[in-house]
């Protein structure tokens, strides 16, 4: 990317689907630099689902836990310029509300971000890989027009084979550079738990970054684990 410094990386973070665990695993990457003396900051550029904060604002709890764990202190907003209310599709909210979602804007805090000289940049995305901006237009455009390399998180739960199998297909054949994927084990109790990440080892040919056990609290072993091995792809 134009502008960055040689030791700034910025990625994406998307997901198998509304529930993989985009966020889960962008709070524990964002913990693990910390633990490898690595600043990095997360945001969520889009974002559908908010409360009302006492000031007046719109605040989603997602890039509230991003805002937490990074490690440069940002107003909200540097980590999530658009906000909308009802949790649901970003493009049929916004027509709803008569809002039209920009590109540019995206764009514009991006390069905001840039500019903190952060290491390390985490752009979570929000839904899918492919999530409608617009009639045509898909927020995975703007990923690859930026030239963001994709981690990818995959819900571990029934029928997660053909949605990450989906998702990578998508992701190879629009040339995006994929860094790895996460393992992000949403049904403990799933049969044949073990054989379904082995299959999908298997088949993605980009590199398992961390298996993330189901618990409340994550052990901080897995978040250093995880991005230790995201840096080894990084450069």
């Amino acid at each position: 990317m134009q502008g960055l410094m040689m030791n700034q990386h910025c990625f994406f973070v998307t997901g198998t689907d509304t529930d993989a665990g985009k966020t889960y695993v962008s709070a524990l990457l964002l913990q693990g630099y910390a633990a490898l003396g690595i600043t990095a900051l997360g945001a969520k550029p889009l974002a559908a689902g908010a409360e009302q904060a006492a000031d007046g604002s719109l605040q989603n709890s997602d890039a509230l836990l991003l805002q937490q764990h990074s490690g440069i202190a940002l107003p909200y907003v540097q980590h999530n310029p658009v906000c909308l209310a009802e949790p649901a599709a970003p493009h049929l909210v916004a027509a709803a509300a008569g809002i039209r979602l920009n590109e540019p804007q995206l764009t514009a805090h991006l390069q905001q971000l840039q500019q903190t000289q952060a290491p390390r940049i985490l752009i979570e995305g929000a839904g899918g890989w492919l999530l409608p901006l617009s009639d045509k237009r898909y927020l995975a455009d703007w990923v690859l027009e930026q030239q963001l390399p994709v981690v990818l998180v995959v819900g571990i739960k029934l029928g997660c084979l053909n949605h990450a199998m989906l998702t990578v297909r998508e992701l190879e054949r629009s040339g995006a550079r994929i860094l790895g994927w996460v393992a992000n084990i949403i049904s403990p109790d799933m049969l044949y738990l073990a054989q379904n990440i082995a299959d999908l080892t298997q088949r993605i040919q980009a590199p398992l970054l961390a298996t993330v056990p189901y618990a409340a609290v994550a052990k901080p072993e897995i978040a250093l684990q995880l991005a230790a091995a995201l840096e080894q792809h990084l450069t």
